[in-house]
């Protein structure tokens, strides 16, 4: 691997396989390791099943535990890891809040983000893996989270929608949109090198790539 990246964000809808693809690059390349600790708010199972009352604070709540690990981890240096690879960006907490935030509450939490969101470093590449929503939805089964059952494809959507409407407006960053949808580079090894050839062997510009493997 030849890496010209020292921060690198793995990013997808969720079943997409990014904190199964962070948590391998981070075990073979020496890479210091950021894992999102979303199992920790005690609002998520209170979403999933009254929507509507809990989207706000849920919202707020990934804002200020997103901000405070993204902060504390990024300003600090790890002289024995060779880069930083996390299986999340900041950008998420607007992605989710479009899809889930209507009206005033939309407007306000989109100000704060925006407020917050310029304090961050800025990877140097954003890998979003794509799938289907259908995919997406046969992946969050098979791991039996029972807080997920109540996802539908038509909210796995709403977030997809979202995610692209992100990279259209902030074009600042090197986007790779990479579609997985006929590789498994969790069971396939071949699949997996593939994977990692795409993400740092080849050049990219600024703005919006995308690549079908």
């Amino acid at each position: 691997m030849n890496n010209k990246y020292n921060y690198v964000v793995i990013e997808g809808n969720i079943g997409a396989g990014k904190t199964s693809l962070a948590t391998r690059i981070s075990e073979e390349f020496n890479a210091r390791l950021i894992l999102e600790k979303f199992e920790d708010n005690p609002f998520l199972p209170k979403f999933y099943d009254d929507p509507e009352k809990y989207s706000f604070p849920l919202e707020l709540s990934f804002l200020a535990s997103r901000y405070r690990q993204l902060r504390e981890e990024l300003v600090s240096q790890d002289l024995f890891r060779s880069f930083t690879v996390a299986d999340y960006y900041f950008m998420k907490s607007l992605v989710f809040a479009a899809s889930t935030l209507k009206g005033d509450e939309y407007n306000l939490y989109r100000q704060i983000f925006y407020i917050i969101y310029g304090n961050l470093p800025r990877p140097d590449i954003f890998v979003y893996l794509h799938l289907s929503a259908d995919r997406l939805l046969g992946n969050i089964r098979k791991r039996g989270r029972s807080y997920e059952s109540t996802i539908t494809t038509d909210y796995l959507q709403k977030i997809q929608d979202s995610y692209f409407s992100f990279f259209r407006q902030n074009q600042g960053i090197r986007y790779l949109v990479i579609d997985t949808e006929n590789i498994d580079f969790v069971a396939e090894e071949n699949d997996y090198r593939k994977l990692i050839d795409t993400i740092f062997n080849r050049e990219y510009e600024t703005g919006l790539n995308r690549v079908i493997l």
